[in-house]
């Protein structure tokens, strides 16, 4: 599986955190990205599936449950998050 693949494979979990009032760190994110970044909502969505990606794999190489922390801080990295800004 290519890396444009797993991405769209994330897509529609991404859309769920989105509208999931279980994750509204993923829903800031997206806002936060899209109106203070001007990056369009699809890209939006594929960076936020980037950090998904991310911490699904190292969940895989660590061989551990979802680390949602880790997961928070990843989506805090994405562009624009200024330094020492809390989640």
């Amino acid at each position: 599986m290519n890396d444009q693949s797993l991405i769209e494979s994330l897509l529609p979990a991404v859309e769920e955190q989105l509208e999931s009032p279980q994750t509204p760190y993923v829903k800031k994110a997206f806002t936060r990205l899209v109106e203070q970044e001007d990056i369009s909502p699809n890209e939006a969505k594929e960076l936020i599936a980037l950090a998904l990606a991310d911490e699904s794999n190292r969940m895989f190489i660590d061989k551990r449950d979802f680390d949602v922390k880790r997961y928070q801080e990843l989506l805090n990295e994405l562009p624009g998050e200024e330094e020492g800004e809390e989640a």
